[in-house]
């Protein structure tokens, strides 16, 4: 595999700048992250060299114009990875929610690599939990320690951070991808989808349980998801569109159709959509309902009235700051509240919707915050002495590496 730059404004004379997070293509969510970390390294600094550690390189390769290298971290020898590191200026860590049970060692490893290779690193925005094997525990309260910065996107991964015993300052931003802009979705686009304009559209988003959702009863939450989307086709002679955020949201939408009594009047996307071009769908939708993080943020981004559905803290977390009504947990017993919480939300919006726009405004401003935070370490790290150099301080011990 080859680690070249993919185009052509590669040679670049500033700092050399690392991103590692969970990207390639693997989640919209992650990728609208990716888009804007990028977004704003390049607009602090224009002349950065842009790397980003993908887990699939090809597709960010082919995704992101903003990265002027990147480097397969999955599937490949630790010293292909390692040996690009000592090159770097800065690490940056994230955003996106990778401090969580069976992966915030791996990524871990990489950020104590670049430690005791004397790169400065940055945690981006970044979500923790849940958190509780003890070596997922021991990584992130050691290396979080040596980190330049510390910025977590909400008030739960903080907590979850000093519950684990991480005794440093930690910083409350917001999610990054709060500053996506919306690519069109064309008319052309919708015909392709199936999808009928001049009707009532509701957005659906359904996830898998898994280690991050690990309390979500399949059988349960598809069968109040049907009844939710039953009622909204009713209510509003609507249609209801699942909008996939991950290829394995597709069999779970699939399933909850399957459960409708009018699945006649349900679609899923299918296409290959761009963060942005999703953003641009949002726009078409009359309504949302969704347990995608990212989805909920998207609809908001939009003006949309949304309702999430808390499978975890951080919905919860951002709904609260929304201040969107939300359920605590997905379960069938609780089918009567939620479709009174949507009947409410869909009367009450248009008196809802400036409060929206106000509360939005001020998390994007917030998300903002954090690439503020990056530009000036960055512009710092312009003078940083060059490890050897005379005038370095020879008594700045290393950090001990983290175990393998």
């Amino acid at each position: 595999m080859t680690t070249a730059p993919s185009h052509p404004h590669s040679a670049r004379s500033g700092p050399r700048v690392g991103v590692l997070g969970s990207y390639g293509g693997f989640n919209t969510g992650d990728e609208a992250i990716l888009t804007c970390v990028l977004a704003c390294l390049r607009a602090q600094r224009p002349d950065a060299h842009l790397v980003v550690l993908s887990r699939d390189a090809e597709h960010t390769r082919g995704h992101h114009r903003d990265a002027d290298e990147v480097v397969p971290w999955e599937g490949v020898s630790r010293n292909h990875v390692l040996d690009v590191l000592p090159g770097l200026d800065l690490l940056v860590l994230g955003g996106g929610g990778v401090l969580y049970d069976g992966e915030a060692r791996r990524y871990l490893r990489l950020v104590r690599a670049a430690q005791i290779r004397g790169v400065p690193t940055f945690a981006y925005a970044v979500g923790a939990g849940p958190l509780t094997d003890a070596e997922d525990r021991e990584a992130v309260r050691t290396v979080l320690a040596d980190m330049d910065d510390v910025v977590v996107r909400d008030e739960e991964s903080r907590l979850v951070l000093e519950e684990v015993g991480l005794e440093r300052e930690v910083t409350v931003t917001a999610d990054p991808a709060l500053l996506l802009r919306p690519e069109p979705f064309t008319g052309a686009m919708m015909r392709d989808e199936g999808i009928r304009t001049g009707t009532r559209l509701v957005g659906m988003s359904v996830r898998e349980p898994g280690r991050a959702a690990e309390k979500l009863d399949e059988g349960d939450y598809h069968a109040l998801l049907a009844d939710v989307a039953d009622f909204l086709v009713r209510r509003l002679d609507a249609r209801v569109v699942f909008l996939p955020m991950e290829r394995h949201d597709v069999r779970h939408a699939h399933a909850v159709l399957s459960h409708m009594t009018a699945p006649d009047k349900g679609r899923i996307l299918h296409g290959d959509y761009s963060p942005g071009q999703i953003l641009g769908f949002m726009r078409h939708l009359d309504l949302a309902v969704g347990m995608r993080l990212h989805f909920v943020i998207f609809a908001a981004l939009t003006g949309v009235p949304v309702l999430p559905l808390p499978y975890s803290g951080k919905v919860f977390d951002f709904a609260r700051r929304l201040g969107a009504p939300a359920l605590v947990g997905v379960a069938r017993e609780q089918a009567g509240l939620l479709l009174a919480e949507v009947d409410r939300l869909w009367d009450e919006y248009p008196k809802r919707r400036e409060n929206l726009r106000d509360r939005m405004r001020e998390l994007s401003a917030v998300a903002r915050e954090t690439c503020v935070r990056c530009g000036s370490l960055l512009d710092g790290i312009d003078a940083r002495p060059v490890a050897g150099a005379v005038g370095a301080d020879p008594c700045v011990s290393e950090p001990r590496p983290l175990h393998a």
